[in-house]
């Protein structure tokens, strides 16, 4: 009987343990998008609709890994990206929803391209600001892999 009741709490500890730890590329995965023209510039951009799924994770800490995506940014913001550089949103034919946004702590380091990375952040998700990404982690770090 107490065999049972400890792998009973074994298993308990352990699924709640999972189901603490979001996954963020999931998530993103079923945002839906849609192009809306942008008068000031012209231009049609794919904008996100938040159900209250994903709005409920907005402020909640995640772990994103995924590939460094070289862009010209403060030396605390980069860009990282679910597929590697050749196939990923901005060169490739991945979607929005495969990049975000990282605004860390502290100065990024040297990274290559396509460097493999984990960062953890507070989620705050962007469906108005065509500069930024639609994924934001704030108050970001880089976590060892």
């Amino acid at each position: 009987m107490k065999a049972i009741l400890a792998i009973t709490l074994i298993f308990s500890f352990s699924a709640f343990a999972q189901s603490s730890k979001v996954d963020g590329w999931s998530n993103f995965a079923r945002v839906k998008f849609t192009p809306k023209l942008f008068k000031k510039s012209n231009e049609y951009f794919l904008v996100p609709f938040f159900d209250q799924r994903i709005r409920s994770l907005e402020g909640t800490e995640i772990i994103l890994k995924g590939y460094h995506i070289p862009f010209d940014l403060p030396k605390n913001q980069l860009i990282i990206s679910k597929t590697p550089n050749a196939s990923c949103f901005f060169c490739g034919g991945a979607g929005p929803e495969s990049v975000a946004e990282i605004n860390l702590k502290s100065n990024a380091p040297k990274l290559k391209v396509d460097q493999i990375i984990s960062v953890k952040g507070k989620l705050k998700l962007n469906d108005k600001d065509i500069n930024h990404m639609n994924f934001i982690l704030v108050e970001a770090e880089i976590i060892t892999n």
